[in-house]
């Protein structure tokens, strides 16, 4: 349960609302900015479902209630100010009314997608593809099908076309080659009902800080 105290490092406005930007947990994406006041905010640490204030109705509305597409909160933060909120999320569907993945799909100018957003984004069509009814759908269903040892031998033919090529020091083909050693991990990933979020985890639990300098 929440403590009111936690909330008191909340600056709300004149108006009693707070910018909230929604993030994606796993890819890092900013999905959308909303507003909360107090009540949402506190509906959102109680229920783990977003909940915002809509200034041009005046009332609080639940993301996804209507359209599926919910958001189960991982963490919500204060930034250093209390006058911005980060609510970091598991998106079900589109964030986006418009059925955009994110509401930042206007590019201005030049720019590169987040470095991960690409492997999210596989890791859901993935996902998708393992849920299709006809095998022959497409490739990614019918290695599926056919089972874990074709999914492993995948694994390792495309690991040693990464090795061979890196030996051969052959950049563009180190990197086409890892391309597919990803995306084949991936498929790997949904056949043993691993997330990507565990990976990520585990690879976070084993960061270590720096240790401060001058010391032994």
């Amino acid at each position: 349960m929440t403590q009111a105290a936690d909330l008191d490092v909340v600056q709300f406005d004149d108006a009693g609302l707070v910018p909230a930007v929604v993030q994606d947990a796993t890819s890092g994406e900013v999905l959308m900015m909303a507003y909360m006041n107090r009540a949402s905010l506190e509906r959102t640490l109680a229920t783990g479902q977003t909940w915002f204030w809509s200034r041009s109705r005046g009332e609080l509305w639940n993301k996804g209630a209507t359209s599926g597409h919910t958001q189960a909160v991982r963490g919500v933060f204060a930034d250093c100010d209390g006058d911005t909120l980060l609510v970091v999320v598991d998106q079900t569907g589109a964030a986006c009314h418009t059925g955009e993945r994110t509401c930042f799909f206007r590019r201005l100018g030049d720019g590169e997608e987040p470095t991960f957003a690409a492997l999210a984004s596989l890791v859901r069509v993935v996902a998708q593809r393992a849920e299709d009814a006809d095998p022959e759908s497409s490739y990614t269903a019918r290695l599926l099908a056919k089972g874990v040892d074709t999914v492993c031998k995948k694994v390792g033919e495309e690991a040693t076309e990464v090795v061979l090529a890196t030996k051969g020091r052959e950049h563009g083909q180190v990197v086409y080659e890892s391309a597919d050693l990803l995306y084949h991990l991936v498929v790997l990933w949904q056949h043993a009902g691993v997330g990507i979020d565990e990976v990520m985890a585990e690879l976070a639990s084993r960061h270590r800080p720096a240790p401060p300098s001058g010391a032994a």
